[in-house]
């Protein structure tokens, strides 16, 4: 075997052992951005080739994951994203910060109330509730709740400034628990309040 082809063997079992098995977590968050089965494959395909074209770029040993929702959050906005119709206006101001995740019925005070909460139940009224959001809060919302991202590495995957992520974060909680609050009281995720309980 000549040097080279030693060199693509070599790449292409570490693209495989670094890179594929985040396949997965990639698709789950590219159906909840583009909303659409086949243009979220097409996403994910795209990312994986430009992660494979680019695999020399990547520091072996730092975060694989982040850095393969950088170039799939970098495609999605680029060329997904522009082709969609123009952002949506929202108005959360009038929603209290934490009134449905403040009311789950849990023993103890969770740092990631959100993420708690799709723990327990991913069905179709939290997945409609999510695709829902505006694109920008929806994709920040994926990466935090669902993903696990930190701030930081939202940030950097995103391209944005901290306190915009943190914004954006803060407005998409206040848009997801108004959406979900029905839902959280017909699933028995609300605990009861003293109106609802019998003498």
């Amino acid at each position: 075997m000549t040097d080279q082809n030693a060199q693509i063997a070599e790449k292409r079992r570490s693209f495989e052992k670094e890179a594929l098995p985040h396949m997965d977590a990639l698709l789950r968050t590219a159906l909840r951005m583009t909303k659409n089965e086949a243009d979220a494959e097409d996403l994910v395909q795209e990312t994986f080739v430009k992660a494979y074209r680019f695999w020399d770029k990547f520091e072996q040993g730092s975060n694989c994951r982040a850095w393969l929702f950088k170039i799939m959050t970098n495609i999605f906005i680029n060329d997904y994203r522009s082709k969609s119709r123009a952002p949506q206006a929202v108005d959360v101001d009038d929603i209290d910060d934490n009134y449905l995740y403040r009311h789950l019925t849990t023993s103890d005070h969770e740092e990631n109330p959100e993420g708690q909460f799709f723990a327990k139940i991913f069905d179709d009224d939290v997945k409609k509730a999510i695709e829902e959001l505006p694109d920008d809060f929806r994709m920040v919302v994926v990466l935090s709740f669902l993903e696990g991202f930190s701030y930081q590495e939202i940030a950097d995957i995103a391209d944005l400034q901290l306190g915009t992520v943190k914004s954006r974060l803060h407005r998409g909680r206040k848009l997801l628990q108004k959406q979900l609050y029905d839902y959280a009281v017909r699933n028995g995720f609300i605990k009861s309040t003293s109106k609802d309980t019998t003498p």
